[in-house]
C-alpha cells in the first residue's frame, strides 16, 4: 500500500506563509498515523510530538496519531493532507502554541484541583475542533464546557456558582457549535454533556419553535415529498451544492443520485448552523450560513439543495443579512428538495407557484 501524504510545513522563524510538502510513503510495518510521521521525520525531518497523546487534522478532520493506518485508509483515502489541529496558532510544522486553550482555564480557576486540570488537558483536541473558533476566537471553548459538566457532577453544590461563570463570560456557550462532523469517531456523549450544560443555561430552543427569519418571511408551501420513480427532466447540466447540516437527509441523497448532475461537496455543507440558539445569537447564524453560500458558490454551485422549511427560511429570506455579514453579494438560488423532486418529475405549474416567491428565483421553468 501506498499513501501519498500532503504534510503542512511552516516555521514562524522563517516562514512568511505555511506550505505542504509532499510525502509518498509505501507503508512497510506502520500500523498507525504515529508510525508513518516517524518514517516521514525520519527521510525529511520536521516538528510534531512522538507522543500517542498528540493530534491532528487530516483532511479536514481532527483526529489522534494512534488511528491505525487500515482505518486511515478506509475512511481518508491514499492521499492525504496533515495539519497541525489550529493553522492560525501552528508555529513550526505541526506544533502550536496553545496558550490560548490553557488560558481559557482560569474561567473555572476556583473550582478546579490538579485532577481536573489534568482532565482538561485531556480535552484540547475539543477546544481546537470547535467551528465557532473560526469566527469567534474569544470563544470560551468547548473544553471548558465540558470540564463545567465535570466539576457539577463532582460537587453538586457548586452549580449555580459555576453557571454563573460560564454565564458571566461574553463569548460563551450560545456560541456553541456541533462537533459532530468534525472529530473522527467521537464519542457521542460528548455533545450530550455540551447541550445539556447549555439547557441548564436556558440557552436553548427547539428550532421548530424558532422564528428563522430576520427578513421577509417567504411563507413557501413545500408540500409534501415526491418519490421519483421516473425521471422527465435530469439536472445534468447542474452542479448542485446539498447542505446536509450535522445528518443528511435518505431522501434527498436517493433523489440526487437520479439526477446526473454533478454534486459540490465541501466541509462547510456539513457544517453546525446554531439554529437552538439564534433567538439570542442570530448574528452568528448567520456569519455561518453566509460561509456555507460562499463556500457553494466560489466551487461554482448553480443551486443550494436543502432538506426542511427552516434551512430555506434561514438560507433565503435572510439574504440581505447574509451578504452583509460577508460583504459580498450571493445570487446562488436556494431550493427545497420537494422542488427539486417535483421539477425532475415533470410538476413544472405546480412548482413555478413555489419558486416565484424565492428572494432568488432559479428560474429552472
Amino acid at each position: 500500500m501506498k499513501l501519498e501524504i500532503s504534510l503542512f510545513r511552516f516555521d514562524y522563524k522563517s516562514d512568511y506563509l505555511p506550505y505542504y510538502t509532499k510525502n509518498f510513503v509505501k507503508i512497510k510495518n506502520e500500523k498507525t498515523l504515529l508510525d508513518i510521521l516517524n518514517s516521514i521525520n525520519n527521510e525529511n525531518e520536521f516538528e510534531y510530538r512522538n507522543s500517542d497523546n498528540f493530534d491532528v487534522v487530516i483532511n479536514g478532520t481532527y483526529t489522534n496519531v494512534t488511528i491505525s493506518v487500515d482505518d486511515l485508509v478506509k475512511n481518508f483515502g491514499n492521499d492525504i493532507i496533515i495539519e497541525p489541529i489550529s493553522i492560525r496558532r501552528a508555529h513550526t510544522d505541526l506544533l502550536i502554541n496553545d496558550e490560548d486553550f490553557h488560558q481559557r482555564l482560569s474561567i473555572l480557576d476556583e473550582f478546579v484541583d490538579d485532577e481536573d486540570i489534568k482532565k482538561y488537558k485531556n480535552y484540547k483536541i475539543y477546544f481546537y475542533a470547535s467551528n465557532t473558533l473560526n469566527f469567534e476566537y474569544d470563544y470560551i471553548g468547548d473544553s471548558v464546557l465540558l470540564l463545567a459538566c465535570d466539576l457539577i457532577e463532582k460537587n453538586k453544590v457548586n452549580e449555580e456558582n459555576i453557571l454563573e461563570k460560564l454565564l458571566s463570560y461574553d463569548c460563551g456557550a450560545e456560541y456553541h457549535t456541533s462537533l459532530s462532523n468534525r472529530i473522527y469517531n467521537i464519542d457521542s456523549s460528548i455533545e450530550e454533556k455540551i447541550n445539556s450544560l447549555r439547557k441548564k443555561l436556558k440557552l436553548t430552543k427547539d428550532v421548530k419553535e424558532q422564528n428563522l427569519n430576520l427578513g421577509k418571511k417567504s411563507n413557501i408551501n413545500f408540500g409534501n415529498f415526491n418519490e421519483v420513480k421516473e425521471i422527465k427532466h435530469d439536472f445534468n447540466d447542474f452542479n448542485i451544492a446539498y447542505y446536509k447540516g450535522l445528518n443528511e437527509d435518505s431522501q434527498t441523497i436517493n433523489l440526487l443520485s437520479q439526477l446526473n448532475a454533478k454534486i459540490i461537496n465541501t466541509k462547510t455543507l456539513n457544517s453546525d448552523l446554531a439554529l437552538d440558539s439564534f433567538h439570542i445569537n442570530s448574528d452568528f447564524t448567520i456569519k455561518l450560513a453566509s460561509e456555507i453560500m460562499l463556500d457553494a458558490f466560489d466551487n461554482s454551485a448553480d443551486l443550494l439543495l436543502v432538506d426542511n422549511e427552516q434551512t430555506f427560511e434561514l438560507f433565503d429570506s435572510n439574504r440581505k443579512q447574509i451578504q452583509d455579514s460577508c460583504g459580498r453579494e450571493v445570487i446562488l438560488p436556494v431550493l427545497h428538495k420537494n422542488e427539486l423532486a417535483k421539477l425532475a418529475i415533470g410538476l413544472h405549474n405546480e412548482v413555478k407557484q413555489s419558486l416565484d416567491k424565492h428572494t432568488v428565483n432559479p428560474e429552472l421553468i
